[in-house]
């Protein structure tokens, strides 16, 4: 199995609304045009694709601020329920991360408490938890954690003389 990550485009939008209600039903799922609005503005978002099946899998992070101040946050990753345990999940996180590197920005997400999953592959990744958020996740009212990455000091950066 090959997987290619690549930019998401437009017209993978309706396939990650239907992940979204699949991955999500018990909370808010993002619809589609909650997720155009999310590339409209201009935030990073990868797909993960399989050659003969097409979008299994996507990600999204924003970054505000400049080069010595950014800051950014993981919105999303979701991989479709037969294709998880694949390393799909991680290869996307990666690609936000790298995102991040770029800016040597630091990097903030929250996750369900409950998740079990995708706490592991963040704190593998450099992720540390930092607070609670009680009943964030809605119409459930899970709670999540708030977690952070400190800020990777890339080569862009060191280069710029930002380090």
């Amino acid at each position: 199995m090959t997987v290619r990550l690549a930019p998401l485009d437009y017209s993978d939008l309706k396939r990650c609304a239907e992940l979204e209600r699949i991955l999500f039903a018990g909370d808010d799922p993002w619809s589609e045009s909650t997720l155009r609005a999310e590339l409209d503005h201009g935030h990073q978002y990868f797909g993960a694709y399989v050659e003969g099946v097409g979008l299994v899998g996507y990600a999204g992070i924003s970054v505000l601020g400049t080069l010595r101040d950014a800051e950014a946050s993981v919105h999303t990753i979701g991989v479709d329920p037969g294709w998880q345990g694949r390393g799909i999940g991680k290869a996307l996180l990666r690609a936000l991360l790298a995102v991040a590197d770029e800016f040597a920005a630091p990097v903030f997400l929250e996750v369900r408490t409950d998740n079990e999953a995708a706490l592991a592959l963040y704190q593998a990744h450099g992720f540390g938890r930092i607070g609670l958020r009680r009943r964030y996740y809605q119409p459930s009212g899970a709670d999540a954690y708030t977690m952070a990455r400190p800020a990777v000091v890339g080569e862009k950066a060191q280069k710029d003389g930002t380090t």
